[in-house]
């Protein structure tokens, strides 16, 4: 009148779905997922920070800087770990490279504001 729970549990078997694919086939979701979030978020994101990285390495006298602190200011002095940026006539502050929020090049058509 019943079934046993013995008989029921080996009805899963005979789909074939049983160990190495069986596991793999309930975690393709999960795997599924982790290569979208890795495709949309992570793999811009350290493009990005590279990108940012090479430009703060590459700041010369002239660039236009702004700091993560939010000053703007235009880089008089490059040493190894320190830059020195003018942020208003005759005031000069040192700040350290990796807090370089963004750098801006001197190129010709912004030479004409640079002084």
């Amino acid at each position: 009148m019943f079934s046993t729970p013995a008989f029921a549990q080996t009805a899963g078997n005979s789909a074939g779905l049983n160990g190495f694919s069986g596991q793999l086939l309930s975690m393709l979701p999960f795997l599924v997922v982790f290569l979208i979030i890795y495709l949309m978020l992570i793999r811009p994101q350290q493009k990005r920070f590279k990108d940012q990285r090479r430009a703060i390495d590459a700041v010369q006298k002239g660039d236009t800087v702004i700091t993560a602190g939010g000053i703007i200011g235009k880089v008089l002095k490059v040493s190894d770990r320190e830059v020195e940026i003018e942020i208003s006539k005759g005031i000069k502050i040192s700040v350290v490279k990796a807090t370089l929020q963004s750098v801006q090049p001197l190129t010709a058509a912004n030479s004409n504001t640079v002084e």
